[in-house]
């Protein structure tokens, strides 16, 4: 067997030379453009926020009933985009495009930490939206437990606790609502560590936190924040799920009407396209919410009848819609009622 090694080196040295004379003719393009591609890349420390858009709430329920439903009933949300140079740019150039310093909008420093507190205000959302749709309907639901979640920890906070922890005692003290947890902190003195019973993904584990004086307030406390959540039995099987991308509780009103639109024999919706936004607890009150302007304008670009906002966002609802002069009815409710009765009267 024979090789040709003067040929495979002779056609090396023509590959060589023929990349040698490329670069050598080319050099300042390929700088220009490898200088391009780290300026696009360079992330400056904004945030830029822009209209966002819908999703379709039909698509995330899951419901053992069949219904019919003409129109549509979203959820709006808001785009926001890394500040690479170029879209920092263009930001100062595009009239939506507001540009944002990172630390004015960065919840906390661990950002896994502001994933998992988005999660728990997410099913917490989901919850509410159920039992608030049942209670309003003609079907029954039961609620079985209460669960205290953790969702933020104060920077002041001497704990190994995490969010999403699931609070079962302190000090073996029941703790049932967040005025329970502030009562009894306050029965004990600046320093004392207290014992955590909690329970996260199905094991318990003991966690700690020291008592500290918190002056702005002037009272005791141990940095956890929690909120209930609830697990609950209904006369008709229904869920609801999300994508793992998909996190807060702004989306819990319109959660809520899709389910009730579900469980109810008339289409609320009449043929209307009806995006929205709000949180919503389980008694029906319909919360505050950010960034409405963007989802106004995310609505209309997708071509909503209508959208329904907390009374605290109506007026900057309605000044987007003024100023950009948007083909779009802005309601403003309080409760989920609120909502259902507009679209009964429709």
């Amino acid at each position: 067997m024979c090789y040709n090694v003067l040929g495979d080196k002779i056609m090396l040295n023509k590959v060589y030379e023929s990349i040698k004379k490329f670069l050598k003719e080319n050099y300042k393009f390929l700088i220009a453009v490898i200088l391009l591609i780290i300026v696009c890349n360079y992330e400056l420390p904004f945030i830029i926020y822009r209209s966002g858009g819908t999703i379709d709430v039909k698509e995330r329920v899951k419901i053992d009933k069949e219904f019919t439903q003409k129109g549509s009933l979203s959820m709006s949300y808001v785009t926001a985009m890394k500040g690479s140079i170029p879209i920092v740019l263009l930001s100062y150039i595009i009239p939506d495009w507001d540009l944002m310093p990172l630390k004015e909008v960065t919840v906390e420093d661990d950002f896994d930490k502001a994933i998992e507190t988005g999660k728990v205000y997410l099913q917490e959302g989901i919850d509410n939206a159920i039992i608030a749709a049942f209670n309003e309907s003609d079907y029954d639901i039961k609620i079985t437990k209460t669960i205290n979640s953790v969702i933020y920890l104060s920077e002041s906070a001497k704990t190994d606790a995490k969010v999403g922890d699931e609070i079962i005692s302190i000090n073996k003290h029941k703790v049932t609502s967040l005025d329970d947890l502030k009562e009894y902190i306050n029965t004990l003195k600046e320093g004392d560590k207290v014992a955590i019973k909690v329970e996260n993904n199905g094991k318990q584990y003991e966690r700690y936190a020291y008592v500290y004086y918190e002056k702005e307030d002037k009272s005791l406390k141990i940095g956890l924040a929690f909120k209930p959540r609830y697990e609950y039995e209904t006369e008709i099987p229904v869920d609801i799920k999300m994508k793992d991308s998909e996190s807060g509780s702004s989306g819990g009103l319109m959660m809520a009407l899709q389910v009730y639109n579900a469980l109810t024999e008339d289409d609320i919706t009449k043929g209307y396209d009806i995006a929205g936004t709000g949180t919503i607890e389980s008694d029906g009150t319909v919360g505050e919410i950010g960034g409405v302007k963007y989802k106004v304008l995310g609505a209309s670009k997708n071509g909503m009848d209508i959208f329904f906002c907390p009374k605290e966002n109506y007026k900057e609802a309605v000044d987007v819609k003024t100023k950009r002069d948007l083909d779009i009815d802005i309601i403003k409710v309080s409760t989920l009622e609120d909502a259902i009765e507009y679209l009964n009267n429709l």
